[in-house]
């Protein structure tokens, strides 16, 4: 098989699946120990976490506290719940479900548009009281960065909050500044089940999940050493070769480029996240076409979206007509993707494409 659905999640580092191995037993059987136990088990379980605390606090700008969650889900909930009751939430038209939908449910949204090449830019007003901005680094779906720096400095003129959405940019490019930024472990070779929040000094947030007070009594329940140590040590590998890591997705970019010539880019090709490549050929029957690549892993749009049978709303959000988007795929790739796998996946998807009269 070939796996080509890196924003949907990421095959799991060696280091961090070590690192985690110490933690679900460890030896003599000790390493299961209660983080926030007092005794020496739960003491040394505590201290694997603060590292790693360390380690996914190394990815993110001077200044803030790293809150671990379960997921980006929960992180961008105690960011948008946590900050505030009154007032607006100004968020992109682009932007993941978790934001969208925790916005609306509030009765707080306020809705950004976005261009034809998938930049939310700020020549557009928010309400007078808006209290929080949210507009993503990278999109999960089309791979379009975003002018986070100007959202920022515009979230500071209105007195308002900024909260960025990072999973697909953390550890792969640098992540800007913001007053919150959530991330996922799972997006950067750790495991599932783990997120963080990351929070700049003097930014105040509520308690949003009560219970026993974690978390600097942000967010209660148990901490699980073995999945924090997995994001720890997936971060620290990040770190050391995002250099290399980006080299090497640009070269898998251009070929596939040179090999999908004849299909439509959907969204910006500069301003954009090499390793996701979303593309179109109109009349394509995506259902089709993925039954009859089925040994190649790829996304017919985001997979937090996929069997909904509705057209992705990024992809209508940048002018796209329904038979358009549902005309889309997307390829994602990375790390552990080889050129041979681009050129092999490519093969195959053309000649499916091509039996379609295409």
């Amino acid at each position: 098989m070939i796996y080509l659905d890196y924003q949907a999640t990421t095959p799991l580092a060696p280091q961090a699946r070590d690192a985690m191995l110490r933690w679900l037993d460890g030896p003599e059987g000790t390493g299961f120990g209660n983080p926030h136990s007092a005794h020496r088990m739960g003491r040394q379980a505590r201290a694997a976490i603060e590292l790693a605390r360390d380690r996914v606090a190394a990815l993110f700008p001077a200044g803030g506290q790293v809150i671990f969650t379960g997921s980006a889900t929960e992180a961008i909930n105690l960011a948008i719940r946590g900050s505030g009751k009154g007032g607006s939430v100004s968020v992109s038209a682009i932007e993941h479900a978790a934001v969208l939908d925790t916005a609306e449910a509030l009765g707080q949204k306020h809705e950004l548009n976005v261009a034809a090449d998938g930049q939310c830019n700020t020549n557009q007003d928010v309400p007078n009281d808006t209290r929080l901005i949210a507009v993503m680094q990278v999109n999960n779906e089309i791979g379009v960065v975003q002018p986070t720096v100007e959202w920022h400095r515009k979230a500071k003129a209105s007195n308002a909050l900024y909260l960025c959405d990072a999973v697909q940019a953390y550890g792969k490019i640098e992540v800007t500044g913001a007053d919150m930024i959530a991330v996922s472990a799972h997006k950067l070779h750790g495991p599932k089940g783990v997120g963080a929040l990351w929070v700049r000094d003097g930014v105040r947030l509520d308690e949003v999940q009560t219970g026993g007070g974690q978390e600097g009594g942000l967010r209660s329940g148990t901490l699980s050493p073995a999945l924090i140590a997995g994001f720890g040590a997936a971060a620290n590998v990040a770190k050391e070769r995002m250099a290399e890591d980006a080299a090497h997705v640009e070269a898998l970019w251009n070929r596939a480029r040179e090999l999908f010539a004849d299909w439509t880019l959907n969204g910006s090709e500069d301003a954009r996240w090499h390793g996701n490549l979303n593309i179109r050929r109109d009349g394509l029957d995506v259902n089709r076409l993925m039954s009859d690549c089925r040994d190649v892993m790829f996304s017919a749009g985001s997979a937090c979206a996929s069997g909904s049978g509705r057209p992705s709303h990024v992809l209508k959000a940048i002018g796209l007509s329904d038979a358009q988007a549902k005309s889309s795929i997307r390829l994602g790739f990375g790390r552990y993707t080889s050129l041979e796998d681009i050129e092999q996946a490519a093969r195959q998807i053309n000649v499916a494409a091509k039996e379609q009269g295409l």
